[in-house]
């Protein structure tokens, strides 16, 4: 490998490395280094999963942790919802209470 090809890689582990700071996923890095810095996907893609197999317990742990937020988001934004409809309930009947008097 030339040195040249060492140092973008270099460059590229070093943007994945400022994508997990970030908290993102693979695809979500593969995205934004081929948007904001022209890096093929199958690039980030090939230096994540090196990453991943030089530190496999920090993704293992990375990974859940993600999946764990993931999982509070979708349960934060169900509880919205709810919110939402019993605010809509309340509303409908006492809008309705005020049109029978």
């Amino acid at each position: 490998m030339s040195d040249s090809s060492a140092q973008y890689i270099h460059m590229v582990q070093h943007l994945i490395e400022e994508c997990i700071i970030f908290k993102m996923s693979r695809e979500e890095c593969m995205e934004a280094l081929s948007k904001h810095a022209n890096i093929q996907p199958i690039i980030t893609s090939t230096v994540w999963k090196e990453l991943e197999k030089e530190n496999k317990e920090f993704f293992e742990a990375y990974n859940k942790t993600r999946e764990e937020k993931s999982s509070i988001l979708s349960a934060e934004s169900q509880l919205e919802k709810t919110r939402q409809r019993i605010h809509n309930m309340l509303l409908d009947s006492s809008s309705k209470d005020s049109n029978e008097k």
